[in-house]
């Protein structure tokens, strides 16, 4: 089945809920992890009509289980990142021109073609270790950005800077995308105008800088690096699509992602617009594991569809079915 020509095509509402009950029959038949967890919930399949119907796998079987559809063997294995002695999610992809093609559509369906860009990416906590999938999306639109300045950077903050310059004075359209405590990190030591860059921040905090808020964190980005708006992007290990914010934290996903808001407390009714909750996932694009994951996320949802990330539960906090994670 090509799956991709129905993912990608998705247009409104209705072929969105298509779709995605079609895959949910898909992984509840195909996926033995998802099959499972459904029958300890004693949920049948065929009861399922609509989105709000369909269970969501906790996320932590990413780091207990070996979440796949079907049959066909991995080509890539995305690892998250963790300390020594904690379990990381694995994300086992069989078929990875899915996720560029998802990566890539996503990207120039909120910003345009990559080749008009020159992109930048300090990510250096993410460089330092091995099956990273931003690291995996970031390589590709470097290359496909087609321009010879484009590229990693790890600790050459002035070399970076000089680029930058360069680029700025030839009119370039520049994207920098940075993990969190290293845009921090350029914009305490430097006073900058990158006035006309796309900065994008894709979170990486913890364990490397005293928590702050995104607001905190981008009102002194703006401060620092001269622009009016911090953009962002909302990926994990467990996705393999990307939801992007142009400004105000305010996300808005592809036509083949979807945010539910659930009820803190009660993890199969959902939240109505504006009220804060945990955050759900529909991911098309995760054919071939898991298209509804229940993140650990808080969050809520506008009335024009965007959405905010306002923090994570404590372990202590979460309300979800805790069944099979520890088998």
């Amino acid at each position: 089945m090509n799956w991709q020509d129905k993912i990608f095509s998705i247009s409104n509402e209705e072929e969105f809920e298509r779709v995605a009950l079609e895959i949910f029959r898909y992984q509840a038949e195909n996926n033995a992890v998802y099959r499972e967890y459904l029958q300890h919930l004693k949920k049948d399949v065929n009861q399922v009509k609509q989105i709000i119907d369909i269970p969501f796998l906790p996320i932590e079987f990413f780091k207990s289980r070996k979440v796949v559809s079907g049959n066909d063997p991995a080509v890539e294995t995305f690892t998250s990142s963790g300390t020594t002695g904690i379990l990381t999610s694995r994300h086992f992809v069989p078929d990875v021109s899915i996720y560029e093609k998802s990566f890539t559509k996503g990207f120039e369906d909120f910003y345009g073609s990559i080749t008009d860009y020159c992109v930048l990416a300090l990510l250096p906590s993410y460089l330092e270790r091995e099956g990273s999938s931003l690291i995996y999306m970031m390589e590709h639109l470097i290359r496909d950005s087609k321009h010879p300045k484009s590229g990693f950077y790890l600790h050459n903050h002035e070399e970076l800077i000089e680029t930058i310059a360069d680029l700025k004075q030839r009119k370039q359209k520049i994207l920098l995308l940075g993990v969190s405590f290293a845009l921090l990190d350029l914009a305490e030591n430097y006073e900058l105008d990158f006035s006309d860059v796309i900065i994008m921040e894709t979170g990486g905090m913890k364990g490397r800088r005293k928590e702050i808020t995104r607001e905190e964190l981008h009102k002194f980005l703006c401060t620092k690096l001269g622009v009016s708006e911090i953009h962002s992007e909302y990926g994990m290990t467990e996705l393999l699509s990307q939801a992007y914010s142009k400004g105000r934290s305010l996300f808005h996903t592809p036509n083949w992602m979807k945010i539910l808001i659930r009820d803190t407390y009660d993890p199969f009714s959902y939240e109505k617009t504006g009220r804060t909750g945990g955050v759900n996932v529909i991911d098309l694009a995760n054919v071939h594991s898991c298209s509804f994951i229940e993140t650990q996320d808080l969050g809520k949802i506008h009335t024009d569809g965007s959405f905010e990330i306002l923090g994570r539960f404590d372990h202590s906090d979460i309300r979800g079915c805790n069944l099979l994670v520890n088998e």
